[in-house]
């Protein structure tokens, strides 16, 4: 077996890394540990953006400081953080629609109009504009690291395989096009709607979307550029819920750089005298969990991050996140 590696140690081995993502369950604290790493980054000298696509996370939280919606903010030196406000991202994108639709045919059928509307209710969208944001930040080049609290696995990989059916179906579009085109020029012309140059625009459009998905697949495929770390904690549904999202990343050739494991009780505590049984109890039941944990993910374990006597936020706290991950003072 071989012996794991640090996150600290990763990173230095993988120069060229510019993206690293941080998975889990909601409620790990993916959130702390991606500020954490911006942090510390940061403090290297680097320029870094930490964002979150989990709508369950808050980074206004962790940083304690109001971030929601108001771009990339910078939250100390060299480090930013961005929230997107995606009820005003579908608003946008939805008017967006209509304007290119006008423009198209002239007006927005009104059934169409409802389905526009109607739009903003699907539980998908809110994901669909944050995700949107977040490869509109990772394609700007302004940054030397993109971290990024990612969305619960299952929604990452609804991501990846609409990726792959999009992009199977517009290739099937594009060539059914080229075998009709002759004959839909001249259909065209005799009917004098244009439709050739109203497909080519959908077209144009899925094609966008496409490229969009498709860098985000390339993106998580990439071990040279980019790292993936997934976070659980030593419970027993966290343990089962990683084994199943690495069978199911597996699938889609997936690597993943290690695991993190967090909110993990000093053992130390034992020593205290008077110590309450119910903490002993869990100290004993979570060491149990760590054997499983060891056994399973031993080399891929980069880190073990333990509890806190306060919550981990804010400038004070996350610094000492960070001390506990990268093993420095």
């Amino acid at each position: 077996m071989s012996k794991a590696v640090s996150i600290k140690e990763y990173l230095a081995s993988h120069p060229n890394i510019k993206y690293i993502l941080f998975g889990g369950k909601g409620g790990l604290g993916k959130t702390t540990l991606s500020a954490a790493t911006a942090y510390w980054l940061a403090r290297k000298g680097k320029k870094v953006v930490v964002f979150s696509t989990d709508p369950q996370a808050s980074l206004t939280d962790i940083f304690e400081r109001n971030i929601f919606g108001k771009g990339e903010v910078e939250i100390t030196s060299n480090l930013f953080a961005l929230e997107i406000d995606a009820d005003k991202r579908i608003a946008d994108y939805q008017e967006e629609i209509r304007q290119k639709i006008i423009k198209m045919y002239g007006e927005v059928p009104k059934e169409v109009e409802d389905y526009i509307k109607s739009s903003a209710a699907e539980p998908a969208m809110a994901e669909s504009a944050t995700f949107d944001a977040m490869v509109e930040l990772m394609t700007s080049g302004a940054y030397d690291y993109y971290i990024f609290d990612m969305m619960p696995h299952g929604h990452a990989i609804r991501f990846l395989g609409m990726s792959e059916i999009l992009d199977a179906w517009v290739n099937k579009i594009v060539e059914t096009r080229k075998k009709a085109a002759e004959y839909g020029d001249v259909a065209a012309v005799m009917s004098g709607k244009g439709s050739l140059a109203q497909e080519d625009k959908i077209l144009e459009e899925l094609d966008f979307i496409r490229s969009r998905l498709g860098f985000v697949s390339n993106m998580m495929r990439d071990q040279e550029h980019t790292a993936f770390f997934y976070v659980l904690i030593p419970e027993l549904m966290p343990i089962l819920d990683t084994r199943r999202a690495l069978e199911m990343f597996r699938e889609f050739n997936i690597p993943l750089s290690g695991v993190v494991v967090n909110q993990v009780y000093p053992v130390e505590l034992l020593k205290q005298k008077n110590i309450p049984a119910f903490l002993k109890n869990k100290i004993a039941m979570q060491q149990e969990h760590m054997k499983t944990i060891q056994k399973e993910f031993g080399p891929l374990i980069r880190g073990v991050v333990h509890m806190f006597d306060r919550e981990p936020k804010g400038l004070k706290m996350i610094p000492e996140v960070a001390k506990v991950l990268f093993g420095e003072a």
